[in-house]
């Protein structure tokens, strides 16, 4: 997978599948700008980049806010000349799990304002970039939830039906300049938003892997290779599509 040098911005990139691809560009010699709104999470990441010989930086972004948004792009482009891959990877769940009638209106706010508008933003703002620069490749982190029903999370399938919907039109929009706009799909995956599922439901650990074929839960770097493929020159003709990474669950 070719990635050597190219310029990462990796959000959400303190923990779980942010981490892992982070890292796993890293590996690949890829110059990776580690964002987050927790700035001491990004870091790690970076010392840990930094350790085992690589490039990379941390940025601290809320994706909710246009300014963060903005500001990340801007210091990432003022550092480096330039801006090759954006990964939209930050992403929330909601506080409760209900039924739609019951949803908590906060909750729907502040899922739809990181998991879609924040991605939104991402697209947007490194669009114009790359419009500048004459090319670019954006992957953006949807979910198994973005393709199929979700029960008692309606804000969360919404936000993610909303970014497979996103990448695909925008991937229409520039795949004549030059710009490849490609998604991921995860199904139920180690990380944070999982523990937090369970948390709040014990009884959901067996549930969940009862209908995962593969019988176990998908790992981060899993996810991050397919990300770093879909952002490397193996992929050169694939844009607007989204890869499944479940198990077999939506089968």
């Amino acid at each position: 997978m070719e990635v050597k040098n190219k310029i990462v911005i990796v959000t959400g990139a303190g923990s779980g599948i942010g981490k892992a691809t982070a890292l796993h560009f890293a590996t690949h010699k890829a110059i990776v700008v580690v964002s987050d709104i927790n700035i001491a999470t990004a870091q790690a990441v970076v010392d840990e980049i930094v350790a085992t010989g690589g490039t990379a930086i941390a940025i601290q972004a809320n994706v909710a806010s246009i300014q963060e948004v903005e500001t990340l792009i801007s210091q990432t482009v003022a550092q480096y000349g330039q801006l090759d891959v954006l990964v939209n990877n930050a992403g929330i769940g909601p506080k409760n799990l209900l039924k739609t009638a019951d949803a908590k209106i906060e909750d729907w706010d502040a899922v739809i304002a990181v998991n879609q508008t924040g991605v939104f933003y991402g697209m947007k703002l490194a669009l114009q970039q790359m419009l500048k620069q004459g090319h670019g490749n954006i992957v953006n982190v949807a979910s198994l939830a973005g393709l199929k029903a979700s029960l008692n999370n309606i804000a969360y399938t919404a936000s993610k039906f909303a970014v497979v919907g996103m990448t695909k039109s925008a991937a229409l929009e520039y795949a004549s300049k030059n710009i490849r706009i490609n998604a991921v799909c995860p199904g139920y995956t180690e990380s944070a938003l999982l523990d937090q599922l369970i948390s709040a439901r014990p009884d959901m650990d067996a549930m969940l892997k009862s209908v995962i074929p593969m019988k176990r839960y998908g790992k981060a770097i899993e996810i991050a290779e397919a990300i770093v493929w879909l952002a490397s020159d193996s992929t050169t003709f694939m844009t607007g599509q989204t890869i499944v990474l479940d198990g077999g669950t939506s089968l």
